[in-house]
């Protein structure tokens, strides 16, 4: 199997974005573009066990870290870059994955000859989910997509923020978000909420889960905290294309980071399997 880490490519605002490559063949293959989730990166959970699964399965696998996630290309699994992780937003992911997928189909991609054009899907985790969505429906290449733990609303993490508490944000212009893992205190500027505001017509994923008219793989825990199983409801009642798939599981499928052993957990690789399923059958 052929492996290509930390491929540089510039995203929203011209930052640097880390991206890999994963593949068993050199002939046309679907690719599948992967998109992280909120306080995640490409390579959370030992993330290349998934992608080296997908790229046994005969899949291009594509993942990358949003350019705002708050890594580098030097540092590819911790966050140091503040201020871009201050500065990022739902529009800036959308961008982010556009910029993939195109670079996916371009001539001046070195692994162009290992991806059929004709053959795209996205798959994204948590807020990655949401973005996913939202790129299926503006762009019409994508032949089907998937979720796993899927958020179904642009609003995280200020969802749940009480109004004083949003109003301190816009006050302050900038509040700040504890990494459980990492115990960092992590800023988030006003922009956030703004970008929301100017753009929640884009930005409505249930509306956008309705406008597709592809197929749609939406993977939940029935035990997540992080995001409700009632999400994935939400986003399956929308569109009867879907398809819901539910196991007993946690938000990231058993996994943790570091993840140091050389087997998935059996949720995690359940799901693996169900997602390369149902990509495979379309």
């Amino acid at each position: 199997m052929k492996r290509f880490k930390n491929i540089i490519v510039n995203g929203a605002e011209n930052i640097p974005m880390a991206m890999d490559v994963f593949y068993k063949e050199q002939k046309p293959q679907p690719v599948v573009i992967y998109a992280h989730g909120f306080n995640g990166f490409k390579d959370w959970g030992a993330f290349d066990l998934i992608a080296g699964q997908f790229a046994e399965a005969g899949f291009c696998f594509i993942k990358f870290n949003f350019s705002h996630s708050g890594t580098t290309p030097e540092n590819p699994e911790v966050f140091t870059d503040m201020e871009a992780y201050g500065n990022n937003n739902y529009t800036k992911e959308l961008e982010d994955l556009q910029t993939i997928v195109e670079w996916s189909l371009s001539n001046n991609n070195p692994h162009r000859n290992s991806i059929d054009r004709s053959k795209i899907f996205l798959l994204g985790h948590s807020r990655g989910g949401g973005i996913v969505l939202l790129k299926a429906a503006e762009e019409k290449r994508i032949r089907a997509v998937a979720t796993w733990a899927s958020v179904a609303q642009c609003k995280t993490p200020w969802g749940s923020w009480p109004e004083e508490k949003i109003r301190q944000w816009k006050i302050a212009g900038v509040e700040y978000y504890t990494n459980s893992r990492t115990k960092q205190q992590l800023p988030l500027y006003y922009q956030l909420y703004e970008d929301y505001e100017k753009n929640k017509e884009r930005l409505d994923i249930m509306a956008a889960v309705k406008r597709l008219s592809i197929p749609i793989l939406i993977c939940h825990g029935t035990i997540d905290e992080a995001v409700p199983v009632s999400s994935a409801y939400a986003l399956h009642h929308a569109n009867d294309r879907s398809e819901l798939f539910l196991l007993e599981a946690d938000h990231v499928f058993g996994r943790k980071h570091p993840w140091t052993q050389d087997e998935l957990p059996a949720a995690m690789q359940s799901v693996v399997t169900k997602t390369i399923e149902f990509f495979k059958a379309n």
